[in-house]
């Protein structure tokens, strides 16, 4: 039983969701080869053969590649896949778009965001919104899967695989062209270890400055719920939930948050929960770990000012 995870990376760094999904991948069982495609990757490849576990590191270095699109990544994988019974990857918009292309290519069903290893072919993942765990079995010879990596510990950097480059370039119809990217000095609200939300009760998207002085103060992200998205307060790339960023913070801290149940999903595996909110009714109260029945406006300010 061989199993192949997809790694995330800029080219330069592995983002830490790869770590995630080898640890999985271990739980699964076998040997597991990491592939590493994009332009100019070495130093990629470099770190991913340092995962705990991985004995093989695939290198996929070609232009076609550098931009990690789905449309191309999909059909390399499915040429090597052959070979391995476990195809993983992070389930994040890389591996949400890309997956799924690879079970089509390879005719079998897709088990998305799991969340546990029962066994090789059986698995645990959320539905509706998370108030639902399903256990699933699957009876394909290959297993497509992607993987919540929020719900499992990253393996530590103590391996020493080889490395093989992949001489296959598969070209695709579909080209690069640009991107647009919000460029933040504050953590990736995907990894962060602090993140710091506000809702609705923040009022405005001026009233997020007194949030985004606690995130720097914390060196924390900063998030929103789905409300506060809608409502134009903030970006819709920091909105946290079900049909946002699923994250798991060390420390998450809800600020003028109801707690909606889509906006729960995606934050209630946060290792602390502080809530601040001046309904005591509020739904959020029943997942943190420690609530403030306050004014937001009163809270956060005296909280800067003894931070």
């Amino acid at each position: 039983m061989t199993i192949l995870v997809l790694a995330e990376h800029d080219n330069q760094q592995l983002k830490s969701d790869t770590a995630k999904v080898v640890s999985a991948a271990t739980a699964i069982g076998g040997d597991i080869h990491v592939l590493v495609a994009g332009e100019n990757c070495q130093a990629v490849a470099e770190q991913a053969k340092q995962l705990a576990g991985v004995t093989k590191v695939l290198v996929a270095d070609a232009s076609v590649y550098a931009a990690h699109l789905a449309e191309n990544l999909s059909k390399l994988i499915a040429a090597i896949a052959v070979d391995y019974s476990h195809v993983l990857a992070a389930a994040s918009s890389v591996g949400k778009a890309t997956l799924p292309r690879v079970s089509a290519l390879a005719d079998v069903a897709q088990i998305s965001e799991i969340i546990e290893v029962v066994s090789a072919d059986t698995f645990v993942r959320p539905i509706y919104a998370g108030n639902a765990l399903a256990t699933v079995q699957s009876l394909d010879d290959k297993k497509v899967i992607t993987v919540r990596s929020s719900a499992f510990d990253a393996v530590e950097p103590t391996g020493n695989a080889e490395i093989e480059a992949l001489s296959q370039v598969i070209e695709a119809r579909t080209e690069f062209v640009s991107q647009t990217l919000t460029e933040s000095e504050r953590p990736e609200l995907g990894n962060a270890g602090v993140i710091v939300s506000g809702g609705r009760g923040m009022g405005s998207g001026e009233n997020f400055a007194i949030l985004e002085q606690l995130a720097d103060k914390l060196g924390a992200a900063v998030g929103a719920s789905r409300a506060a998205v809608d409502a134009g307060f903030v970006p819709n790339d920091l909105q946290v939930g079900q049909t946002g960023k699923i994250v798991a913070p060390d420390l998450y801290i809800a600020v003028g948050i109801s707690g909606a149940i889509q906006h729960l999903a995606g934050m209630k595996d946060s290792k602390v929960i502080v809530a601040i909110n001046k309904d005591p009714e509020a739904p959020i109260f029943q997942v943190a770990d420690y609530g403030l029945e306050a004014d937001l406006f009163d809270a956060i300010p005296a909280l800067n000012a003894q931070l």
